[in-house]
């Protein structure tokens, strides 16, 4: 999906059409309306194999976020933080990539959850793959956070779909040992 297309393609998406409008909606100001605009001219502007990338790359770190039923500040801060790492993205576009991403993760959730991750397997080095999972649990464990039943039952489900065998994935998963709330007990 094209940043386009989520925003409405050339209007602005707070304004509905006239005969629908049944409440008057505040317009945004025009400053915040330009800035969006220019960061999804920026994003657009990024080569198809590298917006295909980032995307798939931010809606894998929503799953494991969403894995509990709740996204909250931490991880999304953690989410930012990666994406504009990972993405060489400016703090204004990592914060919209996220965003959208998490939306996107929220409208269709588990029916894309497979495709997208797939997709990233395709379009991504094996190095990538194996920061991608780092960077999941370092979302799971956000601001201190131990890493959930949850959390670590959807790691273990991205690893399979990025084609990491069990004992990758343990490898891994031991520098984290000390955040999994199963071996607190």
């Amino acid at each position: 999906m094209s940043l386009d297309k989520f925003f409405g393609k050339g209007g602005n998406k707070d304004e509905a059409p006239a005969e629908t409008t049944l409440v008057e909606r505040p317009a945004a100001p025009t400053g915040e309306t330009e800035t969006v605009r220019k960061l999804v001219a920026e994003l657009n502007a990024l080569p198809p194999d590298r917006a295909i990338w980032l995307a798939s790359f931010a809606y894998v770190l929503t799953r494991v976020a969403a894995s509990d039923l709740d996204v909250d500040q931490r991880e999304t801060l953690e989410m930012e933080k990666i994406v504009q790492q990972w993405g060489a993205l400016t703090e204004a576009q990592a914060v919209l990539v996220v965003q959208i991403a998490e939306t996107q993760s929220n409208l269709v959730g588990g029916t894309d959850d497979y495709l997208v991750t797939r997709r990233f397997r395709d379009v991504s080095s094996w190095e990538e793959r194996t920061q991608l999972l780092h960077c999941l649990f370092a979302v799971a464990s956000a601001g201190g956070d131990t890493i959930s039943a949850q959390e670590s039952h959807e790691i273990r489900e991205i690893s399979d779909e990025l084609g990491f065998t069990l004992p990758e994935l343990n490898e891994v998963r031991r520098q984290y040992a000390d955040r999994l709330a199963a071996l607190q007990r």
